[in-house]
């Protein structure tokens, strides 16, 4: 147990389900036994040209994306995240910049549930699956605050995305979890150092897409491919060497799905943006959403059944 809200989650997932009101049952998109998130920080839809990339390239062919989602306004981190995890916006989960913490805040969450968190898919998926095993592999220290953290089995901060690459192969091989989320910090970096749309930023992001390869392998190697459901998207992109700003450049995000259920060869046209997220996952693991979120489901993105 990683703290006393731990025991809690459990008891309120039991009421949850003895009252019908959360079914810990398969997941709601058939075939889907394991969801692996990979969120690369700072890689905003212009890190994709028509020739790089060919892991995240493949994988949009072969499933379903889109190059126009959107994250939430201010382009920074925190907000970002936090938006992806918890279903809503700034102005419903109250984080709006990096130096947000539970008791510091300008505007206060909606709703807050275990640990003065507003909800996020990692405690939801707690409460009303119990038994899931859940992990979180981050390279930014401070994506580790964003979510209740006694609902994870295993959380890490690892610094550098080879390194946290390393550190999810192995949960992965060795939990083979029901829920992974992975962090990766080093192309936002080089946007810092270089600018966006450098050499060096590109070099990053081809990086990146390598160890997204190796992430899938060890997926097949701990035989779980056919069962696991990939999504790789991102918090925001960046113009010179900042982000923060108002520009379609700074706003603009990847979403790529890929997995049991998917619409293969699918270009996503209705709109995304990252608060959809949670709400695509509440749905492919088959639980409710939580009245404050507003998100909704990329249903575009799966097949009919």
């Amino acid at each position: 147990m990683r703290s006393s809200f731990r025991p809690l989650l459990h008891l309120a997932g039991l009421l949850l389900v003895l009252c019908g009101l959360a079914t810990p049952a398969a997941a709601q998109v058939r075939g889907v036994e394991h969801v692996l998130v990979i969120g690369c920080d700072g890689m905003g839809s212009l890190a994709f040209t028509p020739t790089n990339a060919p892991v995240m390239h493949r994988l949009m062919r072969e499933g379903a994306y889109t190059l126009r989602a959107r994250g939430v306004i201010p382009t920074v981190s925190s907000p970002n995240w936090a938006s992806m995890i918890m279903g809503a916006g700034p102005a419903q989960h109250g984080i709006t910049s990096n130096d947000w913490m539970t008791n510091k805040f300008e505007i206060p969450p909606l709703e807050s549930g275990p640990e003065g968190m507003f909800p996020t898919i990692f405690g939801q998926l707690r409460l009303q699956r119990p038994k899931s095993t859940i992990v979180c592999i981050h390279d930014w220290d401070g994506f580790g605050r964003l979510f209740e953290r006694s609902s994870a089995d295993l959380i890490s901060w690892v610094k550098g995305s080879p390194n946290t690459t390393e550190a999810a192969i192995a949960a992965i091989k060795e939990r083979k979890p029901t829920f992974t989320f992975v962090h990766f910090d080093d192309v936002d970096h080089a946007g810092h150092s270089f600018n966006w749309k450098s050499p060096t930023y590109y070099k990053a992001v081809e990086l990146v897409d390598g160890l997204i390869g190796d992430l899938l392998k060890a997926v097949k190697d701990a035989g779980m491919a056919d069962k696991t459901l990939v999504l790789i998207t991102a918090d925001h992109g960046g113009v010179g060497t900042k982000h923060g700003g108002n520009t379609i450049e700074e706003l603009e995000i990847p979403w790529i799905i890929y997995g049991p259920g998917v619409a293969k060869g699918t270009v996503i046209t209705e709109p995304v943006n990252t608060y959809d997220t949670a709400a695509t996952l509440a749905y492919v693991f088959g639980i409710k959403p939580p009245a404050v979120w507003i998100g909704r489901p990329v249903r575009s993105a799966f097949t009919r059944r």
